[in-house]
């Protein structure tokens, strides 16, 4: 990484803090990346990204701020980042998926809360993710209780807006998420200080739904027999998508595909032939929480589609283009993001539906269904999967994990007896 020390500092980040979370990324990127054999040329810019990763990109966030730009930090794939763009502002991730930042977050979160929630919390207290010290405002949701009080800590030192997410699909909650994205919309025109015009929205729809395009066109080679990738550097550019550029991302995802398309056409895959297919079904993996698939794919297997918001939820549905006036686009807007089927919602039986769907659509020979710990949500509608998935015959292994290596070889073993099995059917 270059030397953004005094960028950090202007941040008021605690360096020698971050100085031992940036010992620790490049041995664990190493390990579970770099490690690989026959990576696609194009992975070449995904590893500069994430060498950089709290450098480039915070440096270009503070550039836009430096002309009048207003960066707005999201936790949640519910955020429409289609009003934040469109009011010629920026939408970012925040930092949550290492262990590094869950003690901090404990210190003021009980520690029966999930660590994603941990480790958000943490980063932005303890003063060691640029991301959340670039934000001017935070944007949360509240599909759960976890998040809904984290909202509150986070708010004493940062505004912050809560969009209030229905718990059911029927037309009044619909109409009342409508509601809920025109108050975001009018939040953020008052906080930027620009109109989100007609025009600019359907700028931003397209520019978003680019961006989905190219994480669609990049796991429909997923399918393939022979698979030109692997699902640990597909689940890394998932992640990136919530930081880069949409464009930048875009365009370069497309390149990578262009890469694939030819390995596809020479028959070059990186696993062997009979390798077992698994699709991933459960909680989100944020950067840089890679322990599962790293498992997987160290032990006979091949992640290939994952029905998670860093997933299949993140890009499938494109926001309607064809509407050009507000009122019309705001419901083309509540329209793509209520089909996201996330666990917060009662009944939730389309996310079933999904998995079945993308089983067949991916060839899976087994599924791992993974719960962060304490998360109430997805381990309670765990048995509704499972139970589903049991009837339709297709293998499944449930796990619940957090973000530490000590059940790293427990798992390991539980794993690889899993795909043993799939080998003696």
């Amino acid at each position: 990484m270059a030397d953004y020390r005094q960028m950090w500092k202007d941040l008021g980040m605690d360096l020698e803090l971050h100085d031992q979370l940036c010992e620790v990324l490049p041995t664990a990127f190493g390990d579970v990346y770099l490690s690989q054999e026959d990576r696609p040329e194009s992975m070449d810019y995904y590893n500069f990204v994430v060498s950089e990763i709290h450098g480039v990109r915070p440096a270009e966030l503070i550039e836009s701020q430096k002309k009048g730009g207003k960066v707005f930090g999201t936790f949640c794939v519910f955020v429409p980042d289609e009003i934040i763009f469109a009011a010629d502002a920026i939408a970012t991730g925040l930092c949550g998926g290492s262990q590094f930042w869950v003690p901090g977050g404990e210190k003021v979160l009980p520690t029966n809360t999930c660590p994603l929630i941990k480790a958000s919390v943490g980063a932005r207290l303890e003063k060691t993710c640029p991301f959340f010290r670039i934000a001017d405002m935070f944007v949360g949701e509240t599909t759960c209780d976890g998040k809904k009080k984290a909202w509150e800590i986070l708010a004493e030192d940062v505004p912050i807006h809560v969009m209030d997410m229905p718990q059911m699909k029927r037309q009044k909650d619909l109409d009342a998420w409508t509601n809920e994205i025109s108050i975001f919309k009018n939040k953020v025109e008052e906080f930027t200080g620009n109109e989100v015009t007609s025009e600019k929205l359907s700028q931003a729809i397209k520019l978003i739904n680019d961006k989905r395009r190219a994480l669609k066109r990049l796991y429909e080679f997923r399918k393939n027999e022979n698979l030109p990738i692997s699902g640990k550097d597909v689940l890394l550019i998932s992640q990136i998508a919530f930081y880069d550029d949409p464009t930048r991302f875009a365009s370069m995802t497309n390149k990578l595909c262009d890469e694939l398309d030819e390995r596809v056409k020479n028959n070059i895959s990186v696993f062997t032939a009979g390798t077992k297919r698994i699709m991933l079904t459960g909680t989100p993996m944020a950067i840089p929480n890679w322990k599962l698939h790293h498992i997987v794919e160290t032990s006979g297997g091949a992640v290939v589609v994952e029905e998670t918001c860093t997933g299949t939820r993140y890009f499938e549905n494109l926001v309607d283009e064809t509407k050009t006036i507000i009122d019309e686009q705001i419901e083309a807007l509540t329209d793509r993001y209520m089909k996201i089927n996330c666990a917060c919602f009662t009944p939730n039986t389309g996310r079933i539906d999904d998995i079945l769907r993308l089983a067949k659509e991916y060839n899976v020979d087994g599924i791992i269904d993974v719960n962060l710990k304490f998360c109430n949500l997805y381990d309670t509608e765990g048995y509704f999967v499972e139970r589903a998935l049991k009837e339709a015959g297709i293998p499944v292994l449930g796990i619940e994990t957090d973000y530490t290596d000590q059940d790293a070889e427990q798992l390991r073993t539980r794993v690889g007896a899993f795909i043993e099995m799939l080998s003696n059917k």
